[in-house]
């Protein structure tokens, strides 16, 4: 199983990167994750929100395997503890398909790509940053394999 990171947004800052990678390489084998950043649209452009947002999910949608299961991103999404998102990924390992975890950019979301998804999730009732929302989906992956494979990272 291949664990896809859709994210619009790119040249983040060091410590995204930093963060992002230090779980990213803590994976193992068989459920790697691999990031795809997708080109925002410029702002200023003279072009609505909505606009700017249907350009990036035309985007994220033209990216995605279409084959692979979409867990769309979003505060509004259900919340899932770590547990149940480690027997999520265990069904998802089953069912053989890849995973696209998809990220919005500073607008947010387009209401077709929230509709879209197999999963809206949430990672926090907040507004995270897109770029924090990196670093934590990637903690939480590895967190959730971790369980998985009873490792010891997690504690309860």
């Amino acid at each position: 199983m291949k664990l896809w990171i859709f994210a619009v947004g790119n040249k983040m800052p060091g410590w995204v990167v930093a963060g992002f990678e230090e779980y990213t390489k803590r994976m193992p084998r068989e459920a790697r994750i691999e990031l795809v950043e997708i080109k925002p649209e410029k702002r200023g452009s003279g072009k609505s929100t909505q606009q700017i947002m249907e350009a990036e999910r035309d985007r994220l949608l033209a990216a995605i395997p279409p084959q692979a299961m979409k867990v769309v991103l979003d505060e509004r999404g259900k919340g899932m503890p770590t547990p149940q998102l480690a027997s999520a990924m265990t069904e998802w390992m089953r069912s053989g398909r890849d995973v696209a975890f998809v990220i919005g950019g500073a607008d947010g979301l387009h209401e077709d790509m929230r509709r879209s998804g197999d999963l809206l999730m949430s990672l926090s009732a907040m507004v995270l940053p897109h770029g924090l929302v990196r670093v934590i989906l990637a903690e939480q992956l590895y967190r959730a394999i971790s369980i998985i494979q009873n490792h010891p990272y997690h504690r309860e």
